[in-house]
C-alpha cells in the first residue's frame, strides 16, 4: 500500500480486515505516536504508555473483526490504549513519572524553565488525580483535541456523558491546581 499518495484511513483498515498485515502496519504506524501520548497522559509515565501502546495494538489486531469501518480507526484504538493503559496502572498503581508536560515557552533561561518543569509537575499530580473516566475524558480533548463525538465513539458514551464529564474534569483540575498552587 505504497504510493505517492498517502492510502486513507478507510482503505488500510478494509484491508486490514480482509487479512492484509502491511496495511495492518501502516494503520499502527500513523497511530503510533498519537496513542503512546494518549497513553502517557492517562497513566503519568513513558516506559509504562509504551508498553501499553503496544499492548493496546496488539489487541486491536487480535480484536479487529469487532472494528467497525464506518466509524475512525483512531478513535477505536484510542478506546483500546485507554483500557490497556488502565489496566497497566491497576497492576501498577505507584508506579508513576512526573515528568515534563508540554507548556508554552513565555521566557528561556534556567529560571523560566525551572518553573515550566514545577508547573508541569503540579498539572500532571492534578490530572492523575482525576477519576479514571473524567482523565480519559480530558485527556482525548485537551491532548488529542478530539471533538465532543469523537470523544463520545471512542469511549463508548453518550454525548452528554462526555460534556459532564469533561466538565466535572476540567473543575475537578482548577479546584486541584488551585490547591497545588496555595501550597508551593
Amino acid at each position: 500500500m505504497t504510493g505517492a499518495a498517502p492510502a486513507s484511513e478507510q482503505k488500510l483498515s478494509a484491508a486490514a480486515l480482509g487479512g492484509d498485515q502491511s496495511a495492518y502496519g501502516e494503520l499502527v504506524a500513523r497511530y503510533h505516536q498519537p496513542v503512546i501520548a494518549v497513553v502517557y497522559h492517562m497513566c503519568g509515565d513513558i516506559d509504562l504508555a509504551e508498553e501499553a501502546a503496544q499492548e493496546a495494538f496488539v489487541r486491536a489486531w487480535q480484536r479487529l473483526e469487532r472494528y467497525n469501518p464506518q466509524r475512525p480507526f483512531r478513535n477505536w484504538v484510542y478506546r483500546i490504549a485507554i483500557n490497556a493503559a488502565l489496566d497497566a496502572l491497576r497492576k501498577q498503581p505507584h508506579h508513576m513519572a512526573l515528568e515534563d508536560a508540554p507548556l508554552a515557552a513565555a521566557q528561556s533561561g534556567p529560571e523560566a524553565r525551572l518553573e515550566r518543569k514545577q508547573q508541569a509537575e503540579m498539572v500532571r499530580r492534578a490530572v492523575m488525580a482525576l477519576p479514571e473516566a473524567s482523565r480519559a475524558v480530558l485527556v482525548l480533548r485537551e491532548y488529542q483535541q478530539l471533538s465532543y463525538q469523537d470523544i463520545s465513539d471512542a469511549l463508548g458514551i453518550p454525548l452528554g456523558t462526555v460534556m459532564s464529564r469533561l466538565n466535572y474534569a476540567r473543575s475537578a483540575l482548577r479546584k486541584s491546581l488551585a490547591e497545588l498552587m496555595e501550597r508551593e
